[in-house]
């Protein structure tokens, strides 16, 4: 698929403009409810649902939505591509005002993606990556955004990634709110093979983004994601030069699979 200027401008304006509204509603005091499987929704993930869906329409891509219908496997098997989408990804975060949140929005072509582009809202910084583009970051992302989409000018005031190749303490980045036992065995034993290690907690996305940046090392993922938690920080992570692996197989995680939960992964510079 030839990822167009339009394209790309249209994917970048729905992550900022769903990233205001959830700043907006963020700087309040909001409630939250429960979901079937237990996890927590606000007034923000379903404002931002939409206003992404709006605005990707005119794409005539098909949408597939952390807050969006269950769409069954029958209809959306024979998708050679079509958009991924996290409205907010950190809803947790969101809840106990860490600011760790983001909007996440991929692209995905023969059950990979293809593009990836993560909203840090309270930083406003905007990560994307387009493949056969490259992966940047771009500070003061709004603004710009909002003036000129030109992908070639966007290059320009952006930070390629990597921005950190060489480090002599190996960073390992791991879940704020869903550690595991497993986990933590698997960082215990990475001592084993390097001397100065450090290691942080970061919620949402933004650990993906760490690993694209090149400001950490590993970032191993032993508790269930769901599909929509990790397609645009993968595309922003392998284009920029790292993977994505599935803990036992080594393969890339697959998208579009007929039960949306990835498999346990480990993502490396």
């Amino acid at each position: 698929m030839q990822i167009t200027n339009e394209l790309i401008k249209v994917a970048l304006s729905a992550s900022i403009e769903a990233g205001k509204a959830i700043l907006k509603i963020y700087n309040t005091e909001f409630s939250f409810e429960k979901k079937s499987d237990n996890s927590p929704i606000t007034i923000a993930d379903k404002e931002s649902h939409n206003i992404i869906c709006k605005k990707l329409l005119p794409t005539n891509l098909p949408v597939l939505s952390e807050e969006g219908i269950n769409i069954p496997f029958q209809k959306r098997k024979n998708w050679k591509q079509f958009w991924l989408i996290d409205p907010l990804d950190g809803t947790k975060e969101f809840i106990k005002k860490n600011d760790e949140f983001t909007v996440n929005i991929a692209l995905i072509e023969d059950n990979f993606p293809i593009a990836g582009i993560i909203f840090v809202p309270v930083l406003n910084l905007l990560y994307f990556a387009f493949e056969g583009i490259g992966s940047y970051m771009l500070e003061n992302a709004d603004k710009i955004i909002s003036s000129d989409t030109n992908i070639s000018n966007l290059i320009k005031k952006s930070n390629k990634l990597p921005l950190i190749i060489n480090r002599e303490i190996f960073t390992i980045i791991a879940s704020r709110s869903h550690l595991t036992k497993e986990t933590e065995e698997f960082i215990e034993n990475l001592k084993d093979s390097h001397k100065n290690i450090i290691y942080i907690s970061k919620g949402s996305s933004l650990k993906l983004c760490m690993i694209a940046e090149g400001s950490a090392d590993i970032y191993p993922r032993f508790s269930p994601t769901m599909e929509w938690d990790t397609a645009a920080g993968q595309a922003i992570v392998e284009i920029a030069g790292g993977k994505v692996q599935q803990v036992n197989q080594k393969d890339r995680i697959r998208y579009n699979k007929e039960h949306l939960l990835n498999p346990w992964f480990i993502a490396k510079k």
